[in-house]
């Protein structure tokens, strides 16, 4: 007990050492030395990225690393010492649980980045879509929404080298297929073939497709938003339930008596069985994490 309560006040001195200063010292330390290790392992695409995150103010404040960083260190402290008593463990699996942290800031940031894109490549479509309406050609439609400043990099950037590939070729087919397969949208797919018909074949009276079209784009962002907000309730509630998990020791303990558990920690296979089951439960937040982040179910 006592060496629960030498934790709890490591922690509290932590806070208020922080919260007296800045935390720009702390900050600045864990940053340079994140960074190093980014600089020299992150592969390009993830380093843009985080680039692109950090230019929209989507990514952490300091405040909120180092609240992090407490809350995975604490957790994983009171977790280690509850099942094992071990002062010893309990420091260990609190530097585990930290050096997890860059891994859910990619698994955060790669959601948010395909949100982004998302709602870049929305705007992108519907205002393609609109510009033909006065222009009636699928070139001098891109570079109205080019011109009119709704579009951010990366989707500005290729858009442009969509005009740039149809004037080079003479023709929209290398550059629509750049575009599909820089972005795989169905949305993408249906606008672009649909303009292939009506610059190859000529097809007139299609303000009624394009209509429909945007009616089903405003439907697909509708059905999208609305996900996006039961996602992150569910995702809520599955972290509390994943956390509550680790509780179960607290049942056993109940059951059998804090000393006859304590007892049995002196048998080997006992406290791997306690490891496994750990682990486990840490595989299964991780897993849920990883789902929650990486399949945003944009289309």
């Amino acid at each position: 007990m006592l060496i629960a309560v030498l934790l709890v006040g490591v922690v509290l001195i932590f806070i208020v050492t922080y919260r007296s200063s800045t935390g720009n010292g702390v900050y600045k330390f864990i940053t340079e030395q994140a960074n190093n290790i980014y600089g020299k392992y992150a592969p390009y695409s993830y380093k843009e990225m985080r680039k692109k995150i950090k230019e929209l103010g989507m990514d952490y404040t300091p405040r909120q690393y180092i609240t992090q960083l407490v809350l995975f260190a604490g957790i994983a402290g009171v977790v280690g010492y509850m099942y094992f008593y071990s002062l010893l463990v309990s420091i260990v699996y609190a530097i585990i649980a930290i050096s997890f942290i860059p891994y859910i800031t990619y698994l955060r940031s790669k959601r948010q980045y395909s949100e982004y894109i998302f709602e870049q490549i929305q705007v992108y479509v519907t205002n393609t879509i609109m510009e033909f309406a006065s222009t009636q050609a699928f070139i001098k439609s891109l570079e109205g929404v080019v011109e009119s400043g709704v579009l951010e990099d990366p989707v500005l950037t290729d858009v442009k080298t969509m005009i740039a590939l149809s004037y080079e070729k003479g023709e929209v087919n290398d550059s629509i297929v750049y575009m599909n397969t820089k972005y795989p949208f169905f949305m993408v797919k249906n606008m672009h073939q649909l303009f292939l018909q009506v610059t190859k074949e000529g097809a007139k009276d299609t303000e009624e497709t394009f209509d429909n079209m945007l009616n089903d784009i405003d439907v697909l962002v509708e059905g999208v938003y609305r996900d996006r907000m039961d996602r992150a309730e569910f995702h809520k509630q599955f972290l509390l339930f994943g956390v509550a998990l680790y509780g179960i020791v607290m049942l056993i303990q109940l059951l059998l008596g804090v000393d006859s558990y304590i007892a049995m920690l002196d048998n080997p296979i006992i406290v791997v069985l306690l490891h496994i089951l750990v682990l486990v439960n840490t595989f299964f937040l991780l897993k849920g994490e990883k789902y929650y982040n990486e399949n945003v179910g944009a289309e």
